[in-house]
């Protein structure tokens, strides 16, 4: 599924700008990182499933959900949450102490994030401090720590780019957001949002290039944060943010360009 992807591909990108000089990224933390992101991406769905159970009801597109369709119960979703949380805590206690204590920090994200559409319109911007843990976790995860002139500007960069995805993904559920009181930047930008995204993407390519220069990247992470910059620019100018076809469409397309950027970073550092 496309959030997966979005989840893990920050973890990704953060393990490979620590892999040595002339070397692939480890592919056992990349592993490790992937089975984590599955389980986290499960748990907050179960989380946010939980505290919107009542308003997935009033959605078309999410009525049919476990919870809000009644197929299961809560207690139902809190035995499965736990066994979500216990696997990815097995697969925390794999890494060093200090990523250990990093990553259970991000759990008040994950567990608050949901909430945020209830008191701000810019539940993005949580999901974005949220998604994009992995940026700081990766790197530390292969270091033992975090080089915070690479980690910040990588994470500010995912952070950028979860505003840009995952606003373009809120303009399909808008109308219904209107009817039941939720909030996002969606309806916060309304017909402005193309300046908005364009602003994001910016900010997203400016911090790209710092995380790259303060880790001595070469020409192949430069090309493909080039070809990020060329897809952000075609995704935002043809984006219909009207239909919510295609804005699942440029949704789902943006595991690309996490895939470009990660095959920048390879290519990059060999």
């Amino acid at each position: 599924p496309p959030g997966t992807w979005l989840l893990y591909l920050p973890c990704a990108w953060s393990i490979g700008l620590a892999a040595q000089p002339g070397c692939l990224p480890d592919w056992h933390v990349l592993s490790l990182f992937g089975v984590g992101a599955v389980l986290m991406r499960g748990a907050g769905c179960t989380i946010n499933d939980m505290w919107d159970r009542d308003y997935d009801r009033k959605v078309a597109r999410t009525a049919s959900r476990p919870l809000a369709a009644g197929d299961i119960s809560t207690f139902q979703s809190f035995i499965f949450l736990g066994g979500q949380l216990s696997l990815a805590l097995c697969v925390l206690l794999c890494l060093n102490y200090y990523s250990i204590v990093l990553g259970a920090a991000s759990l008040s994200l994950v567990i608050t994030y949901p909430l945020m559409k209830r008191i701000t319109y810019w539940p993005q911007l949580v999901l974005g401090f949220t998604f994009n843990w992995g940026a700081l976790l990766g790197w530390s995860a292969v270091k033992g720590s975090c080089e915070w002139s690479v980690c910040l500007p990588l994470y500010l960069a995912g952070v950028m780019w979860t505003l840009v995805y995952d606003t373009i993904y809120a303009h399909q559920d808008k109308r219904d957001d209107i009817i039941i009181g939720v909030k996002s930047t969606a309806l916060q930008f309304k017909e402005d949002t193309k300046q908005w995204l364009s602003g994001f993407s910016l900010a997203m390519l400016l911090s790209l290039c710092m995380a790259g220069m303060n880790c001595n990247q070469t020409f192949p992470y430069y090309s493909a944060v080039a070809a990020i910059g060329a897809h952000l620019a075609h995704q935002i100018y043809t984006l219909d943010i009207d239909k919510p076809e295609d804005c699942w469409k440029k949704f789902a397309s943006n595991r690309t360009v996490g895939v470009l950027l990660f095959i920048g970073i390879v290519l990059g550092n060999l």
